[in-house]
């Protein structure tokens, strides 16, 4: 065993350390990878550190296993357990997509719309709710009474942590879900998985769940599928509101508009590239 091993260190020297390994496995990221595993180690925020004089070896032993496991392209979200979303923090892990930033804008235009109908107690169903991301940003957000359905159950073990009991949640499929909400949700919202098969993603979303990123050879499959559940459960005028592939600028319209929806609006992310669509059902 090393003298470093045995000997606590600056947190200054082990994140210069890890942030080489890091760099040297082809991560984007190094230094703040670094040091957001550190500060989980320590239990401490990242820029708390610097008030850190030393690191324990049993501290500094856990953080380099952290560290040999990033380097392997694991997720930090997975190795520190949480994930962020908007105001939310979120436990995530193996089995769980991990929220992604650009969601926050599909539930910002959610938000927006309900804001601009003024529904005094608006009803929202969410289809596949993964880590609970969405449902948890609405219902703390919004006046609206949240519902969602996931039909995973490693992933709805980690809605369940997240989500407040008054977010009604049930594991299920999608199809048949909420059948005694029909016609009465003001809004259903997804992000369902819509990644074109075959398609080369980075090694580290390779550990994430494929159920809940590919959806067919064109990435549609699930879109599809969604439509007819949110016509079925929508009021005239309410609102579909669903993330894509930013392959999906025309064809999720077209999805929509077969099923029946009207002002259909297709939205970018803060990338400039296609990611939202929207739509109301029953409205030219």
């Amino acid at each position: 065993m090393s003298d470093d091993e045995t000997t606590a260190q600056r947190p200054s020297v082990l994140t210069h350390q890890a942030a080489t390994r890091l760099e040297a496995a082809g991560l984007a990221s190094p230094m703040v990878d670094a040091r957001t595993l550190l500060s989980h180690v320590l239990g401490v925020e990242p820029m708390a550190l610097a008030t850190i004089q030393e690191v324990s070896p049993d501290d500094a032993a856990r953080f380099r296993q952290l560290v040999l496991r990033r380097a392997k392209w694991e997720p930090v979200q997975y190795l520190t357990g949480v994930a962020f979303f908007r105001h939310e923090r979120l436990r995530v892990g193996a089995g769980v997509l991990i929220p992604r930033p650009e969601t926050e804008g599909l539930v910002q235009l959610v938000i927006d719309w309900l804001a601009a109908q003024k529904i005094a107690a608006p009803v929202i169903v969410e289809l596949g709710t993964g880590s609970g991301a969405i449902a948890k940003a609405l219902a703390h957000e919004t006046p609206a009474a949240v519902h969602a359905v996931e039909v995973s159950a490693e992933a709805i073990a980690y809605a369940r942590r997240n989500l407040p009991a008054t977010v009604d949640l049930r594991l299920g499929d999608w199809a048949d879900a909420f059948e005694e909400l029909n016609g009465l949700a003001d809004v259903v919202v997804a992000n369902p998985p819509y990644v074109p098969s075959g398609s080369q993603l980075p090694a580290d979303v390779g550990f994430e769940p494929a159920g809940a990123l590919f959806a067919g050879p064109d990435g549609l499959a699930c879109i599809k599928q969604v439509v007819p559940v949110a016509a079925r459960l929508l009021r005239g005028g309410g609102l579909a509101a669903f993330e894509h592939d930013d392959t999906h600028g025309a064809s999720a319209p077209a999805l929509l508009a077969a099923g029946g929806f009207g002002a259909i609006a297709d939205h970018n992310d803060l990338a400039g590239r296609a990611r939202y669509v929207t739509a109301l059902r029953g409205i030219k």
